[in-house]
């Protein structure tokens, strides 16, 4: 399984070298000013690279199989130098719900960090786990950094979802069954809203239905016996509603693994249910391909998404 959570510290340098000689006619830079670029080359990047691992329940996590990382999980936190919208986003993974796709997660976390953002990358639990294992490690991690989120210098109403493939499935049912209960509230956090504030679905698995949604997902996430009714119970594109935030999808047409018609089903009930919704569709491009760089074509679509969230107010161009 792929595992994110040993990040190595950024090395800082260990000193500026300060030209201390200057002839006549060029001004004395004061001394201050030279501790002050000296603290911000020193400690500047290191600032924005900020990284914490935060457990998303502090003792064992509800139906854990055991006491291993994997049964454990948690968000990666990423707090950028500044903020300016105060907005937070939860990056969710794909991986089929069988493990967790590693370029889906820091990279994204990083480019939403360069770009003003505060990013949580969840590590929730995958096949052998279940459902509702993973539904209730998605909504827990929207609360909780909820409830962090004065600490990590956001809004409590500017908190986003942002899924791929897989991740997308758990990004959409947060955005769409947030009210449901799936156990009794563990402690006080359980209390909190776990609706997202808006969400990025990048070529999705949303439905759970034979002919539409992606076999492995199905698999992992409902075991080989699923009945119809637990397949219509995730299938998110049934349970949209007018309290679903906004939505932004991404997918490219021959995705030959998530058959576009995900994206396209939880649009088409998006715009039923007058939710506000955009939606990008590339003709070519293979499945996961996270932010398409050099990718003619779907290379288009984080600059798309960035226009996208600086018109909401989640982020400042």
């Amino acid at each position: 399984m792929v595992n994110e959570r040993s990040i190595p510290r950024q090395s800082l340098r260990k000193a500026v070298a300060v030209k201390t000689s200057m002839s006549a006619a060029r001004p004395r830079v004061p001394k201050i000013l030279l501790l002050a670029l000296s603290w911000s080359i020193l400690h500047g990047s290191s600032a924005a690279a900020q990284q914490s691992t935060i457990p998303l329940w502090p003792t064992s996590a509800p139906l854990s199989h055991g006491a291993t990382a994997e049964d454990q999980p948690s968000i990666d936190v990423y707090l950028p130098s500044d903020n300016p919208t105060a907005t937070g986003v939860l990056v969710i993974p794909g991986g089929g719900y069988h493990y967790l796709a590693a370029p889906e997660g820091k990279p994204v976390a990083l480019w939403l960090q360069s770009h003003g953002i505060a990013a949580f990358v969840l590590h929730y639990r995958v096949d052998p786990y279940r459902y509702p294992a993973e539904m209730l490690d998605g909504l827990r991690a929207v609360r909780l950094v909820r409830s962090k989120a004065k600490e990590f210098g956001i809004a409590d109403t500017k908190i986003g979802v942002w899924g791929f493939s897989a991740g997308g499935h758990l990004a959409s049912y947060v955005m769409t069954q947030s009210q449901r209960t799936l156990l009794p509230p563990q402690d006080a956090i359980d209390s909190i809203s776990a609706r997202p504030d808006f969400g990025i679905l990048a070529y999705p698995v949303i439905s759970m239905r034979p002919g539409v949604t992606h076999h492995g997902s199905h698999e992992s996430l409902l075991g080989p016996d699923a009945t119809p009714d637990l397949e219509t119970l995730l299938s998110n594109e049934l349970h949209v509603t007018a309290d679903t935030p906004p939505a932004f999808l991404f997918s490219t047409t021959d995705d030959g693994v998530v058959a576009v018609q995900n994206s396209v089903a939880f649009y088409q009930a998006c715009i039923d249910h007058h939710v506000s919704a955009e939606m990008h569709l590339f003709e070519h491009g293979p499945h996961g391909v996270v932010l398409a760089q050099n990718l003619p074509g779907p290379d288009a679509w984080p600059s798309l998404l960035a226009t996208w969230m600086t018109r909401h107010g989640w982020m400042k161009q």
